[in-house]
């Protein structure tokens, strides 16, 4: 299945293509949605939230399954958090006939060790767990997107199952792997704005700095600083021309 669920909302062109996290959904970018004085999609990626899963994840098939779910060819500004930044780049690189003007990439983690890829494979590699109550539940789905204190758990998020309830979430969608970001840089065919949290423990500042200088240090803010503080997204989406 192709279609993903996609929020949509807003007048206004370019429209923003807004990319969430793994583990999270859609409804991350609420706050920043009601904001912006733009048309806005905002899918669940595969795998995730409504979505149906895919058979294998890579940022290729992500990107091209958000590339097929998108209801017309305009141009666009995309703004992508942590794995949906990596997806904005793979979409600004012209594969995947759209017209991308602007990419916002926060909080991308660029640097993995051995152990961190080797926690991953194995979270891929899982059945999803079943928990016995929706509160249990609710607490893994927060704290696997990292919005635990922060934001409430977004029902979709969640499937009742056999025996309780687990993530929607696709345990696959872990394995996606290692950004080449110097490539995806280089390829983007459009401005690009790099930024983090100043206290991102995945996405560190000084490391974004070591791809582009002029990559932005939200200060305060965390991993999910879109969430924290939309005002400060809006100040950066400002700068792509929205």
């Amino acid at each position: 299945m192709d279609t993903l669920n996609m929020r949509t909302g807003g007048e206004g062109e370019p429209a923003i293509l807004f990319l969430h996290g793994l583990g999270a959904t859609g409804a991350v970018w609420a706050h920043l949605t009601e904001a912006v004085p733009r048309r806005v999609l905002v899918p669940d990626l595969p795998g995730h939230g409504l979505s149906a899963p895919l058979p294998y994840y890579s940022f290729e098939t992500l990107a091209t399954a958000v590339a097929r779910a998108l209801p017309d060819r305009k141009p666009l500004v995309v703004a992508g958090h942590s794995l949906g930044g990596v997806l904005a780049l793979e979409l600004a690189s012209g594969k995947y006939d759209v017209e991308v003007t602007g990419v916002l990439a926060l909080g991308v983690k660029v640097e993995w060790s051995q152990d961190e890829l080797g926690r991953a494979a194995s979270f891929a590699a899982r059945p999803p767990r079943v928990f016995e109550t929706q509160a249990d539940a609710d607490q893994a789905y927060l704290k696997v997107s990292g919005l635990l204190g922060i934001a409430p758990t977004d029902p979709a998020g969640l499937r009742e199952t056999e025996g309780g309830w687990r993530l929607a979430m696709d345990p696959a969608a872990f394995g996606v792997g290692v950004p080449d970001m110097t490539a995806l840089l280089a390829a983007a065919r459009c401005p690009v704005v790099l930024a983090a949290g100043e206290h991102d423990p995945m996405s560190r500042p000084e490391q974004l700095r070591a791809l582009d200088p002029d990559a932005v240090t939200l200060a305060g803010l965390g991993h999910n600083a879109h969430v924290e503080d939309p005002s400060a997204i809006r100040a950066l989406l400002e700068r792509l021309g929205v």
